[in-house]
């Protein structure tokens, strides 16, 4: 089977294990049942922005030209740093885009998938966030009205705990089980962290603590993990080709390296699977 079109990132489903759909334009190929099998991804040197679909030299910020890059509200310093909105102050890129996706509920979580971490993510993009990271356990525990206000509380957790994941070992799956909940709580008793704290000493109300009770689990199609990791890249190796171990977050293994898809949103390629 042979498609040709511009990447986009996978499209993930929460099953028992992850389902993957590979997405090349209009094409949305399962992926799951190509696990084992051989794949071929040739890059034919061209990338259209995943925005305005113009050609691009370079792509930016996982799949812009420059620019988008410049003057769209989700590649702003804001998206990587909500605690910098500036919404507020009426200098928003794209105010509409703002009120749709800032301007609305957020929430707070735990997650492992290479250690405990803190993350922030739209309702909306529960569980989805969590499989793209390649998460094995996830806690939502704060509902916020805000991006804005969700920045500003994981400003303040991550003094205490990492906010990345080292994706290496994610994808050798060098992970232990973690009691999400009991860390949570531990967390808030020994910080104080409590909405009145959030309240009087940082100005950050109305703030939802969950009850914990949400733990979610994620197993994810993959046949054999690397027990070295070597990245690839299409622009380096225009042809990658070897066969499908596994897909975690938004990457391929193969057994000759691994693919982070996500990156490389907008490049033009033809996929081969056998």
């Amino acid at each position: 089977m042979q498609y040709n079109g511009n990447l986009r990132k996978m499209q993930v489903t929460h099953t028992n294990p992850v389902s993957y759909s590979l997405r090349v334009d209009e094409h949305n190929i399962d992926l799951n049942s190509h696990v084992g099998k051989p794949i071929c991804i040739l890059f034919n040197g061209l990338i259209n922005c995943v925005e305005c679909g113009r050609r691009t030299n370079k792509s930016f910020n996982q799949g812009y030209c420059y620019p988008c890059f410049k003057s769209k509200a989700s590649c702003d310093k804001c998206i990587m740093s909500p605690e910098l909105c500036h919404y507020d102050q009426g200098t928003c890129r794209e105010p509409e885009w703002g009120e749709s996706n800032c301007m609305t509920s957020h929430i707070v979580y735990l997650a492992n998938s290479s250690g405990i971490k803190v993350g922030i993510t739209r309702e909306t993009q529960v569980p989805i966030r969590w499989m793209d990271q390649g998460a094995v356990q996830a806690l939502p525990v704060l509902r916020v009205r805000t991006r804005f206000d969700s920045g500003k509380v994981e400003k303040l957790m991550k003094a205490h705990m990492s906010d990345r994941t080292n994706w290496r070992k994610m994808l050798k799956n060098e992970v232990e089980d973690i009691d999400l909940a009991a860390f949570w709580k531990d967390f808030c008793q020994r910080e104080s962290f409590d909405s009145e704290h959030l309240a009087q000493e940082h100005g950050i109300s109305d703030v939802e603590f969950l009850d914990g009770s949400d733990n979610l689990v994620f197993d994810y199609p993959v046949e054999i993990y690397p027990e070295k990791v070597k990245s690839l890249n299409p622009e380096k190796t225009p042809e990658i080709s070897g066969v499908l171990q596994g897909i975690k977050g938004q990457y391929l293994i193969l057994d000759i390296g691994v693919i982070n898809l996500r990156k490389f949103g907008g490049y033009h390629v033809e996929v081969i699977l056998g």
